[in-house]
């Protein structure tokens, strides 16, 4: 009998395992895909020359994270690889707006196409990021409450700083643009990194969502795992194994066995059942959780009520490209960005926000693009690029705004409709673009849903990033935390607070509570039995 059981071997779970197996527990980690990885994994699928990422590629989040570095997986055959420039965003006019690993580059940069001005205003927004490195992100990926990190923070604004830095968090993108820049560039790069999540520019906090994606770019890059995805996964499935854990592939939990209030271990589809004499750690949505894989005759009535009102982010459209040679981009800037922004002002990248939050399909789709090969050149044959676009779309289509009457079925016509449509938008900003095209793969929300039950509906983090579904409200109103309303069951996937993201944060944290609850178990039990046994000596007495 295995100490834990990980339901899921996406990021969080294998980091969670991790954890497990470093403290000394026997864990098993039961996946239901063919392979582990979740949405980091690569593959050769678009053409046998080319590597694809399937879902995610670009890790700012895993390269800055805490949890991913105490790892450290690169003794696991883990490497990093850049792009000369982070991210891009082309404009119209043919100028472009750029992120740099490091201050000057992107300083410089933007003094030279948007004025001294806006560059000095960016140089500003990089001192608040400054003065609040690192407890900002220790904050954001300790369990909650985060005093610790939280308390650094504070001393290290000081009081007067505390405040302005709490209007910063939550002033939409549009009015900080407003506020700060003069010209588009600038505010361009954060809105788009904003809708990296479901932050619409007028959205509630995301101005801070884009500055902190955009820093993070600056100072820790964006960067690719060398030779694919499925790198990342593979150097957290040996690390693990390295200390007695193992990942059975193929393995579906149809149900987390509770007795008496208590997780006891998981039943697989075929039949086969696994105890587990600590814990049980769930990496999948709290939506699979709460009410399939645990009945709801073993939780709150409440619960159920409050996950009723539980908000995915919008769903995903992805085409992945092999191309005869690189994106001939207009702006000649973009061609060394690992990950181009493409869509023309504000205005349109609020037209397009809106009109997926209210159900229609755009006309015109912001799209984010990576381009693979420029970031690491073992992607595809000299001279080639290995490419992907994709965009949000709405959870439910109630219009389509384009000429293509797509109504979310998402069958073959649609899909190729949809990726023809991505490919315009491409083409606005690269003329000549398909015509490069010798390969493509269209990856609808229903087929990255197939791929990893995780993202329902297609949707990549786990729920909203709006600010009704965070911190201790995540996935529903509570404490913020992994643990359940079942013992010594914990939610480790990105419906927990942090939320999405390759970072590990939320696999940690459900990891640490579990052991945290077997130490206070530990001290417990025996003062109890102890206490036990002294009022048993003195009875004959009283």
């Amino acid at each position: 009998m295995a100490d834990a059981i990980v339901v899921g071997a996406g990021p969080n779970g294998l980091v969670a395992a991790n954890l497990l197996a470093d403290a000394g527990w026997e864990v098993d980690v039961l996946e239901a895909q063919d392979v582990p990885g979740g949405a980091v994994r690569s593959d050769r699928g678009v053409d046998p020359a080319f590597v694809s990422d399937v879902f995610s590629s670009f890790h700012p989040l895993a390269r800055a994270s805490p949890v991913i570095e105490a790892l450290r997986l690169e003794e696991y055959g883990l490497r990093w690889s850049h792009a000369p420039t982070v991210l891009a965003h082309p404009l119209p006019d043919g100028r472009c707006a750029t992120v740099h690993l490091g201050l000057n580059e992107t300083r410089e940069r933007m003094e030279r196409c948007f004025g001294a001005a806006d560059a000095a205003a960016w140089e500003r927004l990089t001192s608040l990021w400054t003065s609040m490195d690192p407890h900002l992100l220790h904050t954001l990926f300790t369990p909650f409450p985060p005093l610790k990190p939280a308390a650094a923070l504070a001393r290290a604004l000081r009081a007067d700083g505390v405040l302005r830095a709490a209007r910063f968090m939550t002033v939409p993108v549009r009015r900080l643009a407003e506020e700060e820049f003069t010209q588009p560039g600038a505010g361009l790069l954060l809105a788009g990194c904003a809708l990296h999540a479901d932050l619409l520019p007028e959205a509630v906090g995301s101005a801070a969502f884009g500055w902190l994606l955009a820093m993070l770019g600056q100072q820790f890059g964006w960067p690719v795992a060398v030779g694919g995805s499925s790198t990342l996964t593979q150097a957290l499935v040996r690390r693990f194994e390295s200390r007695g854990g193992h990942v059975h592939c193929g393995q579906r939990v149809r149900e987390v066995v509770v007795r008496s209030g208590k997780a006891l271990g998981v039943r697989t589809a075929d039949g086969q059942a696994y105890r587990a004499g600590r814990a049980v750690l769930a990496d999948v949505p709290a939506t699979a959780l709460y009410g399939q894989l645990v009945g709801w005759e073993h939780l709150p009535s409440r619960l159920r009520e409050d996950l009723g009102r539980f908000q995915w982010d919008f769903s995903t459209f992805k085409v992945d490209w092999a191309l005869s040679a690189p994106i001939p981009w207009a702006a000649r800037e973009a061609a060394a960005a690992g990950t181009v922004h493409l869509g023309a002002d504000l205005d349109e990248l609020s037209d397009y926000a809106l009109q997926v939050t209210t159900g229609r399909l755009p006309r015109r789709p912001f799209a984010l693009l990576g381009q693979m090969t420029t970031a690491d050149p073992t992607r595809s044959p000299p001279g080639t690029e290995s490419a992907w676009a994709y965009t949000h779309v709405p959870q439910k289509i109630t219009a389509d705004l384009g000429y293509d009457s797509i109504a979310g079925r998402w069958d073959t016509r649609e899909s190729e409709a949809m990726a023809n449509r991505l490919e315009r938008q491409v083409e606005r900003f690269a003329p000549g673009f398909r015509s490069r095209i010798f390969a493509r793969r269209i990856l609808s929300p229903s087929v990255l849903e197939a791929l990893d039950e995780n993202l329902v509906g297609g949707a990549l983090n786990g729920g909203t990033a709006a600010v009704h579904q965070q911190l201790v409200l995540r996935p529903v109103p509570g404490t913020g935390r992994p643990e359940t309303p079942v013992r010594n069951l914990y939610l480790a996937s990105s419906s927990a607070h942090p939320g999405g993201g390759v970072h590990g944060a939320c696999g940690a944290n459900a990891a640490r509570a579990a052991l945290r609850s077997q130490r206070l178990t530990g001290q417990v039990l025996p003062a109890v039995r102890s206490g036990a046994r002294r009022l048993l000596h003195r009875a004959p007495q009283e």
